[in-house]
């Protein structure tokens, strides 16, 4: 079960398990939504993110593929999601940790990257295996808010674990970092 929050608008003050809604109030979970798409090569593991996540409470909002097509193209999946998280992004300036999140699939995740990447401040890392540091530097660093996943290089069994450990690391919020991120949306 999720724990609520509240936000109090005009008061700036912010209290725990309120399940009512009232005008000056907004009521969020504790957990960002995250959004999916993949291609083919994706498809299997995007179906088995969706339900790990689903039962790990965060709203799941998937940009396709609905049915496995060995012809589908990429960009026809991914654009949607990029297109969703660069409209959200920071938006949740109260709670940074709410700000909504993607995590893209293909075979390399590389193609899936550069798609995503081309959205107005969007920052997809590409995680192929290996190296789990790479994932938490991506958070710390980078303040990345799209996960591009390797499926045809990570097996099944690494997928929740890799998820959670990105979903979960946080912003350093280091100057330095928060510097070099509004220089990437002004290239």
């Amino acid at each position: 079960m999720a724990i609520y929050y509240y936000h109090d608008r005009q008061t700036k003050k912010s209290l725990s398990f309120l399940r009512r809604q009232e005008s000056n109030l907004v009521i969020m979970s504790t957990k960002p939504k995250i959004h999916l798409a993949s291609d083919h090569a994706g498809f299997e593991y995007k179906e088995i993110l969706k339900s790990f996540l689903t039962n790990e409470g965060y709203e799941v909002i998937d940009h396709g593929p609905a049915t496995y097509d060995k012809d589908d193209d990429y960009p026809d999946f991914i654009a949607p999601l990029a297109k969703a998280i660069s409209e959200s992004n920071g938006q949740d300036k109260v709670y940074p940790e709410l700000v909504e999140r993607g995590i893209i699939l293909g075979f390399s995740g590389q193609g899936e990257a550069i798609v995503a990447n081309r959205f107005k401040g969007v920052r997809a890392a590409v995680y192929y295996g290996g190296n789990e540091e790479i994932l938490k530097l991506s958070r710390e660093h980078n303040d990345s808010n799209v996960l591009s996943l390797a499926a045809g290089f990570i097996s099944k069994e690494e997928l929740a674990p890799v998820v959670s450990l990105w979903i979960k690391t946080p912003f350093s919020n280091e100057e330095r970092h928060i510097r070099r991120i509004k220089k990437l949306n002004v290239v």
